[in-house]
């Protein structure tokens, strides 16, 4: 007795495409940091002129957080080590 092979509904790759969705770096608040020493942060290591750097670094103290940067994952990792080593809480996820 032969038993036929069962049918089987293999996705299309065209059904699974997934827009590309940066990477995020993402600092939050903490209290510990000085406003004053963040602006210097986020000026030296990302390059931002300080009007920049100060707003992001408002959105982080009233808002909580804010995105400093957006990128390939592994350029937003080296964001966060290089943050951690400033002493700030940065983490990474992909935009949504």
């Amino acid at each position: 007795m032969s038993v036929a092979p069962a049918e089987v509904d293999l996705p299309r790759i065209e059904d699974e495409s997934v827009p590309d969705r940066p990477w995020v770096t993402i600092v939050w608040n903490d209290p510990v940091n000085l406003m004053s020493y963040v602006t210097y942060v986020f000026e030296h290591v990302f390059g931002y002129p300080r009007p920049k750097a100060e707003k992001l670094m408002l959105d982080v103290h009233h808002k909580g957080k804010a995105v400093v940067a957006s990128g390939t994952r592994e350029a937003m990792e080296r964001n966060v080590e290089i943050l951690h080593g400033y002493g700030l809480w940065a983490t990474v996820r992909q935009d949504t």
